[in-house]
């Protein structure tokens, strides 16, 4: 049985993810969240294996309840629900070691598919946004982002981009920490880019993360 916490400041909107998670017969809600602060206690807990939580949160945003999820080192997923149609915020929850991203209008259609992307260690990440971000990409080819990573290079930009860290990537490639570092600091070069968060929207466009 896979247990799910459901945050979200708007009771109706927590009964209508509720029912839709209650359609599978093998997952539970362990418990429902109005603010952040609750989402994070609920999920120590109750350790459930999906938190999904609205980015728009009183007290603690979504992005900042994974924040919080992360350093405690859980294994509970998080899937951020949202109304914004925005690059940054995607990279903002990236970054924050968020490994599902969904529009609310897309819930009632793919939440299923998201929750059980995360149950199978895949990310989940709206195609609408990736759609737009690959477009828009398209139209400005004619940058470095042309620039051919090593096979290596590409892995670990990819798991840079699902919300890994170095020490995780390492353990996954069977590469020391400073390799890593190596390997991140030669894409970074070779497209021209100064920040994480640089690397990981040209992984988005790149579609080095899946929807």
């Amino acid at each position: 049985m896979k247990r799910i916490v459901i945050a979200d400041d708007h009771e109706v909107v927590r009964s209508g993810l509720r029912a839709i998670v209650d359609t599978r017969s093998d997952w539970i809600v362990s418990g429902e969240a109005s603010n952040g602060e609750q989402a994070v206690a609920l999920t120590l807990e109750t350790l459930p294996d999906i938190v999904i939580v609205d980015y728009s949160m009183p007290l603690m945003n979504g992005i900042e309840v994974s924040r919080r999820l992360r350093l405690m080192h859980l294994r509970t997923e998080v899937l951020i629900l949202t109304m914004h149609e925005s690059e940054e915020l995607l990279t903002e929850a990236i970054l924050a070691g968020v490994r599902g991203f969904l529009f609310k209008s897309d819930a009632r259609k793919h939440l299923i598919s998201a929750i059980e992307a995360l149950l199978d260690g895949r990310p989940y990440f709206t195609s609408v946004l990736l759609e737009k971000l690959l477009h828009d990409y398209q139209a400005n080819k004619q940058n470095r982002s042309d620039v051919p990573l090593s096979s290596r290079e590409q892995s670990v930009v990819q798991l840079i981009a699902e919300g890994h860290t170095n020490r995780s990537i390492g353990a996954i490639l069977k590469l020391s920490v400073k390799t890593v570092e190596t390997h991140r600091a030669a894409a970074m070069r070779k497209l021209g880019m100064s920040s994480t968060a640089e690397l990981v929207r040209y992984a988005i466009r790149k579609k080095l993360v899946s929807p």
